[in-house]
């Protein structure tokens, strides 16, 4: 995991910070919070989040989803870029961490927006498809445990419409799906789904190496 991007030195990352992220002050605040935290590394980077509200703006977004919300960076920056009646379905399994997030969107008066829902992602998302909201998301980010990513991705892909679009977080994993020599569960499942989306003809694809890695998928028309 990373909570900057990876493969640039100290200097160049330091320019392109400033010569491009306009974090706002409660994101900030966030961030350095979450700096202290043990498990700060599954904080997503700054430059991915506004990459990501970037992302939401263009595409006029209005109902999201989320999947794995931490201390709740990634949910802010993209609340803070929808409009007032915007949406977030966001899943999370940890009280823990996700009260330093409802902490965080209740002080930058976007909690409105966000509908928290504590438990294993996988049924949540069946509960949405069940409910009849297949096809109704703009948007979904998924930042989860990586065992279940495939799962995530087949679900998420039932939710979204046809032109939305799904982001899937560290997919280049540090380098570690590159090297053959690295062979754990989370990285073989990591690179069997991204095997799987590089054939996948439902979607139109892109990794973005911003970060840990972002794959941005597009739904096709039917």
């Amino acid at each position: 995991m990373s909570n900057q991007t990876f493969g640039l030195d100290d200097r160049l990352y330091r320019y392109l910070l400033g010569h491009s992220v306009r974090e706002p002050d409660i994101l900030a605040e966030l961030r350095q919070v979450t700096a202290q935290h043990p498990m700060a590394q599954m904080q997503i980077a700054p430059e991915q989040g506004q990459f990501m509200a970037l992302l939401v703006q263009l595409m006029g977004a209005r109902k999201t989803l989320e999947v794995g919300v931490f201390t709740g960076y990634s949910a802010l920056s993209v609340a803070l870029a929808l409009p007032p009646q915007g949406r977030i379905v966001a899943c999370d399994v940890s009280e823990e961490y996700t009260a330093i997030a409802r902490q965080f969107w209740q002080k930058a008066g976007i909690d409105y927006k966000i509908d928290l829902k504590l438990g294993p992602a996988t049924e949540t998302l069946d509960r949405l498809i069940t409910a009849g909201e297949s096809g109704t998301f703009d948007f979904a980010f998924i930042d989860a445990d990586k065992s279940n990513y495939d799962t995530y991705y087949e679900q998420a892909l039932h939710l979204v419409r046809p032109g939305g679009l799904i982001a899937i977080d560290n997919v280049l994993w540090s380098g570690r799906v590159a090297d053959p020599d690295t062979q754990d569960n989370r990285t073989n499942a990591i690179r069997a789904l991204n095997d799987k989306l590089y054939q996948d003809e439902r979607i139109s694809l892109s990794l973005v190496p911003i970060a840990d890695g972002l794959t941005l998928a597009l739904k096709k028309s039917l």
